[in-house]
């Protein structure tokens, strides 16, 4: 069997009655359902980047600038990737580096 972690989270009665009916009719299970998010949003997908972009400003969580910027920089690095064919070890130093800028950014 595969290691792996819980996730366990509350929402409302309605929403998950409404939840598990559309799953149904879709014939999706739950767990994969929530799975194939997790892995979309890891992933940087792009319809799941974009609702993210857009659920941070309804929600002010990030505002425009920096959103732009965190976009910018993984563009950035997605570009070095292709270009350069990258190692999985130098893929972690872009990154790395990417999390210090916007570390930089929130100060």
């Amino acid at each position: 069997m595969q290691e792996g972690k819980l996730i366990a989270f509350k929402i409302p009665i309605r929403m998950h009655t409404e939840l598990k009916a559309r799953l149904f009719y879709d014939e999706i299970p739950m767990t994969k359902f929530v799975r194939s998010y997790v892995e979309a949003y890891l992933g940087r997908g792009p319809l799941i980047t974009e609702f993210i972009k857009e659920y941070k400003i309804k929600n002010n969580i990030q505002n425009k600038v920096k959103i732009k910027k965190s976009e910018k920089l993984i563009e950035k690095g997605i570009e070095n990737e292709k270009l350069f064919n990258l190692t999985s070890e130098e893929i972690k130093d872009v990154y790395n580096t990417l999390e210090q800028e916007l570390e930089t950014i929130e100060l």
